[in-house]
């Protein structure tokens, strides 16, 4: 038998195409004879000869049937023989036209719905029955269904309304004289103007108490009076953390935590990670071996555990958290930023003022999406996912090994599901599915009718009966990327303002969100948002210089663009795991410290190039499957990343051996007459070094806490 047709259906009623092939596809002169699962076509008396009889006496025939697999349909046709069925090129091509005519691509919206008439859960379980079923299961599974339901909409709205996304930044326009450098991204407070208090409550005020949580620790260890601002209950995640151990030595270095300490919240460290994409449809040659990375996300984090240890430091250095209480607005003057906020549980509003706001908030920040307009976000992947405290049986999992990155199936519903699975406390198992997605208005990615995915494939990926498992709590999110072309075509800033973590989206496009980003570039934040406060450089010219931008991390966002399927569009069903096979099995040829560099985002100018041309040449039709899915513009983009990232390499290369020891050498004099440009030089040495082991003390050899002030 010769395959001859593979499609993936997007829709998972099955039953209804295999119904409309059996009773409504029209097979011309040809005998359709009804199997299960499809049919096959049979040539009659009428329409063949001896002459075109089929070696061995075998049928001639056509099969054509569907299956399900990851809550879609696909469809196959074989035929018998080498030589092509009569007319067989006119009936497949009829068939794909009318499958597409009858069966297109769907984006269903979630329900608007009024929490006030009537629970959560029945408000949603007309559209999303696992989805409720199992939510219900879960302890405050209430409450964060509801949270699943308000990131959705709030992503929702950002996506569609880019443009003109909601105010929440404003100019406050009380002071005489210069605005700021924020006068050309800001609007005026259509409100009176807010009274302008002689001194600040606080120095830094962080909105958003998860990756938030980590930087307000760190800097009030440092001596400065911070408030963290948390729309949640302090402590609870949407997400667990996973990191490896070298990684988490910033947070050693930085005085915030202990070696001991550090290892009170490691609820696991794992022998090995594995990567496998599924390749039962793709050829030989593009098939690969398990990728083993022994050293990639092999910690896993107890994050509840590890945020209520930050809040412990932070409140131990005299800051304070407030939570349950969402942010609303924030005026920003000369002198100082005024915050409202208000408390959810009494509704009770408030304001604080401080000299500098960061922005923690994540995809859900309507401050990010103020900052960068119609390109907050280029991409984004729609996480859902769950730990699970037992219910698995023994043989299905050994725990001392996690699934960094893993597929069962092809395209499905216009996206390559992908999961993760990773080892907790005892029995415990985090689990995450996603999928890497263009931000489409049409098509923003939902996370709810992900769960509904995940809650019935759950089985396919890892067998289980759902029925038997314990649910310990949801994690979800937005996780975001930029598609950036230079170090500064991203806003990060305004006067007194600053994005971290996932509201930057400056991360690596592979495998890890805003916290991975955030502690490999926590020194480098720190020491440059030190130097800012301490000499009051707290404008948006310097603040958006503070960033964790990598030109290795921006020249890999076109491996992230070949993971997504562009909205509307089919692709042949296995193209996208052939791409990630070609990648990956070049990586597992490779000694594991380069996968390893590659996904910890210390890929190397020669080292990228050498892994190109290799896929290129195992793989010609690679560069044209690019083409198909970047195109020209995004192609062009990529250039100008490409070329930067030569260009820094060649920099680096020059600097490196001396620029650190000179900035060391020069600090005592330069710093105190020209703080704007100790800033800058700090910034380049910073960018040039980043992801390279080195002392602190190649920057500064003073003790942060003899430099700190914290008034001006």
């Amino acid at each position: 038998m010769k395959e001859v047709l593979y499609l993936e259906i997007p829709t998972p009623d099955t039953a209804s195409v295999c119904s409309w092939l059996q009773t409504d596809f029209k097979t011309g002169t040809c005998e359709k004879i009804i199997t299960p699962d499809g049919f096959r076509l049979r040539v009659t008396a009428e329409t063949t000869n001896a002459e075109a009889a089929i070696s061995e006496n075998l049928p001639r025939e056509l099969s054509i049937f569907v299956w399900s697999v990851q809550r879609t349909t696909y469809l196959k046709a074989f035929r018998w023989g080498n030589q092509p069925f009569p007319q067989e090129a006119q009936i497949l091509h009829r068939l794909i036209a009318d499958i597409r005519s009858r069966f297109p691509h769907k984006y269903p919206e979630p329900p608007a719905i009024d929490l006030s008439q009537q629970s959560i859960f029945t408000a949603l379980a007309p559209y999303y029955p696992l989805t409720v079923k199992y939510f219900q299961k879960m302890p405050n599974g209430e409450y964060d269904l509801k949270r699943a339901y308000w990131w959705e909409q709030r992503w929702r709205e950002g996506v569609r309304n880019p443009q003109q996304p909601r105010q929440v930044v404003f100019r406050n326009d009380a002071e005489n004289g210069r605005r700021g450098d924020a006068e050309n991204f800001l609007p005026a407070s259509p409100r009176p103007p807010v009274p302008v208090s002689s001194s600040p409550t606080y120095d830094i005020i962080y909105i958003g108490g998860a990756l938030g949580a980590i930087h307000a620790a760190v800097m009030a260890k440092l001596g400065y009076k911070v408030l963290l601002v948390e729309r949640m209950p302090f402590g609870r995640m949407n997400r667990e953390w996973n990191i490896s151990r070298d990684e988490l030595q910033s947070l050693v270095n930085l005085g915030l935590v202990t070696n001991t300490e550090l290892e009170t919240v490691i609820a696991r460290e794992y022998k090995d990670g594995f990567n496998k994409f599924f390749d039962g449809n793709n050829p030989a040659k593009l098939r690969s071996p398990v990728l083993h990375t022994p050293t990639v996300l092999n910690i896993a984090l107890d994050s509840d555990k590890w945020l209520q240890m930050c809040g412990q430091k932070l409140r131990a250095a005299g800051g304070d958290i407030w939570d349950e209480t969402e942010f609303l607005r924030a005026d920003i003057s000369q002198t100082q930023v005024t915050i409202n906020v208000k408390h959810l549980p009494t509704q009770v509003e408030k304001q604080v003022t401080g000299r500098l706001l960061v922005d923690a908030m994540g995809t859900a920040s309507p401050i990010a999406w103020q900052l960068n307009g119609g390109r907050a976000f280029d991409s984004v992947c729609p996480t859902v996912g769950a730990v699970i405290d037992k219910g698995f049986e023994p043989q299905v999992w050994d725990s001392q090994y996690g699934d960094v990155l893993y597929s069962h199936g092809d395209i499905s519903r216009g996206r390559q599901l992908i999961w993760e699975l990773f080892p907790g406390i005892g029995e415990e198992l985090t689990i995450y599915l996603f999928h890497y997605h263009e931000v489409n208005p049409q098509n923003p990615g939902s996370l709810l009718e992900m769960y509904e995915d995940f809650f019935t494939i759950l089985p396919e990926y890892r067998r289980c009966d759902v029925d038997k498992l314990v649910w310990k709590k949801p994690t979800f999110g937005y996780i975001p990327g930029h598609f950036s072309v230079g170090s500064s075509d991203r806003t990060v800033a305004f006067d007194r303002l600053i994005a971290i973590g996932d509201a930057a989206s400056l991360q690596s496009p592979l495998v890890f969100t805003g916290f991975g980003s955030l502690v490999r570039n926590l020194e480098r934040l720190t020491q440059l948002l030190d130097v800012a406060l301490k000499h009051n450089l707290l404008s948006f010219r310097h603040l958006n210089r503070i960033r964790a931008y990598q030109s290795n991390v921006s020249v890999t966002w076109l491996f992230s663009k070949g993971m997504m399927v562009p909205t509307g569009k089919f692709l042949p069903p296995q193209r996208i795991n052939a791409m990630l096979n070609t990648f990956f099995g070049l990586l597992a040829d490779e000694p594991l410290e380069v996968a390893d560099n590659f996904i910890k985002d210390r890929c190397d100018w020669l080292t990228f190039n050498r892994l190109a041309i290799k896929a290129a040449r195992k793989n010609p039709a690679l560069l044209l499957w690019i083409w198909e899915l970047a195109g020209p513009r995004d192609l062009i983009r990529w250039l100008g990343n490409y070329f930067n990232f030569g260009r820094h390499a060649l920099v680096s290369a020059v600097l490196r051996g001396w620029f650190g020891r000179l900035l060391v050498k020069i600090n005592p004099w330069l710093e105190p007459h020209y703080p704007g440009l100790w800033l800058r030089l700090l910034a380049i040495n910073y960018a040039i070094t980043t992801g390279k082991p080195r002392s602190q003390t190649q920057i500064a050899q003073v003790n942060p806490k003899a430099r700190i002030q914290t008034s001006h």
